[in-house]
């Protein structure tokens, strides 16, 4: 093994670690102050007619899967789109893909109020492939390449046109506490019924993803290049956009639209491990469920016990972060 795979490893090792820790701190910490011997008899000998033992395994537990999935989601989403694109600042967020889902939720809350679970995570679905598709059909209209700057303009824009109806549903029909909540990044109403849903879809996403991830290193240096080594383009930047939907749409349903993580995760993980996207994708799995965890135990501690939307906790750090990403960019191109 060489010196360079073996810090990869141990980065995938700590990283495991840290997830694990992560984890134990989100179900050991919450707004009821619960005894250590409870929360251990409550994972080993469930007994569902105790109330502690309830909220660990109905409230907690469910939440820091879900944290954790999402977060992986959201993260795997953001290297493939980085990957694809040749686009430091790519991300399922600034591709109006979350937008695009978030409207599509919008809209269930306003018109279809007792639709289930399922159904909302279908309508996520579409909402996120209608946005990518208008995205990279303004992109596309004229046959050009994919020009990230042209490709970021394109995201924003669509992503400020759905946000400000989907803002102006919520006032008309009188759901904005409940959509600012959502659209905010709120991992306090995942359930488990919620995760047997969206669980799987996002590990086949993720799953997907990782299998790409060989195939999109090539496409990174450049499409020419790719094809040159055999990779055929246009079929893997679709199932590339499949793995991106079903990541960015399944964890948007559960936690919502949380920006700035599959901005912020890929660009951590590649200063650790390096570019080649076989070892950055799955990486970015455990980076993004550290760093969604960790910020989910965060949000508990901030405006306890009403708690603050996740997505405000990664709005501090990703905004800079997201602004000397544009710097290093202008720089290099000067």
């Amino acid at each position: 093994m060489t010196g360079g795979n073996a810090k990869k490893w141990m980065f995938l090792a700590g990283g495991t670690a840290a997830v694990v820790l992560a984890a134990v701190l989100s179900i050991l910490y919450g707004s009821t102050q619960i005894p250590l011997s409870e929360i251990l008899r409550a994972l080993w000998e469930p007994d569902l007619t105790q109330h502690w033992h309830l909220v660990i395994l109905e409230l907690r537990v469910p939440r820091t899967i879900g944290c954790a999935l999402a977060g992986a989601s959201f993260s795997a989403a953001g290297a493939v789109m980085q990957g694809i694109t040749g686009n430091p600042l790519a991300d399922s967020g600034l591709l109006g893909i979350n937008a695009g889902a978030a409207f599509a939720l919008a809209l269930c809350l306003a018109f279809l109020p007792g639709m289930s679970f399922s159904g909302v995570v279908l309508f996520s679905f579409l909402g996120a492939g209608a946005a990518g598709a208008v995205v990279y059909g303004l992109m596309m209209v004229r046959k050009r390449k994919l020009d990230p700057v042209r490709l970021v303009l394109a995201g924003c824009a669509v992503s400020i046109f759905l946000s400000s109806i989907s803002q102006a549903v919520a006032i008309f029909f009188d759901i904005g506490y409940e959509l600012t909540f959502w659209t905010a990044g709120g991992a306090a109403g995942i359930r488990m019924e919620q995760l047997a849903f969206a669980g799987p879809v996002m590990l086949a996403g993720l799953v997907l993803a990782a299998a790409l991830a060989g195939k999109i290193s090539l496409l990174s240096l450049g499409e020419e290049a790719a094809q040159g080594l055999g990779v055929q383009v246009e079929r893997t930047r679709a199932l590339c956009l499949l793995a991106v939907l079903l990541l960015a749409g399944s964890a948007v349903a559960l936690a919502g639209p949380i920006a700035f993580v599959g901005l912020l995760v890929p660009h951590v993980t590649r200063f650790f491990v390096g570019e080649d996207y076989r070892w950055v994708i799955p990486c970015s799995f455990l980076t993004g469920a550290f760093f969604l965890v960790t910020a989910d135990v965060i949000s508990r501690i901030v405006n306890a016990p009403a708690g603050t939307p996740v997505g405000m906790i990664f709005a501090v750090i990703g905004v800079p972060f997201f602004l000397w990403t544009v710097r290093k960019g202008e720089r290099g191109i000067d």
